[in-house]
């Protein structure tokens, strides 16, 4: 809903300003250009390898944990172990539950760390040749389709061909 009343704005605002001075507008779906780069295929795929790297060695630590309170569990059954030892070892083995915890958060922010790292470049690349095609063509804006706040547009005010066409696609 906000980005509809802030779309609504923006057109609002265009339509005022048309009147003053006529200006040219376009319109680009950026979420159907992004797939269409191979580089950004590439990155998902480093992306979804990295996550089921972590998620491996999480679940690795899950196991051995569960092995643990198993064992403890077992010995404790067989009275092979006193309860101020009971005690010492399940403390042991909460304060390796919170570290296991704290993996898994730690894991959360660095895929987003890798996200970023790898598609920031590509994102910079994308707005850049929107921002000459944009100059070349003597747009005084280009809106973002993908959003679904685009409630009619001119099919000659697509500026998607000429920006793939500048990155290469």
């Amino acid at each position: 809903m906000k980005k509809f009343i802030i779309a609504c704005t923006f057109l609002l605002g265009v339509f005022c300003t048309s009147s003053i001075q006529a200006q040219k507008v376009g319109y680009v779906d950026t979420q159907s250009l992004i797939q269409s780069i191979p580089e950004v295929k590439e990155a998902n795929s480093n992306i979804e390898t990295y996550k089921a790297q972590l998620q491996k060695k999480g679940q690795e630590k899950i196991k051995a944990l569960q092995t643990k309170y198993q064992d403890l569990e077992r010995r404790q059954a067989q009275g092979d172990i006193s309860p101020k030892q009971l005690e010492v070892e399940a403390s042991k083995l909460k304060e390796e539950e919170a570290a296991l915890g704290e993996f898994e958060q730690s894991s959360q922010e660095m895929i987003i760390k890798k996200s970023e790292t790898l598609l920031k470049p590509l994102r910079d690349k994308i707005q850049a040749a929107i921002d000459e095609v944009a100059s070349e063509n003597g747009f005084a804006y280009i809106i973002d389709s993908s959003f679904g706040v685009l409630l009619y547009a001119d099919p000659s005010a697509d500026v998607s061909a000429l920006v793939k066409a500048k990155l290469g696609l």
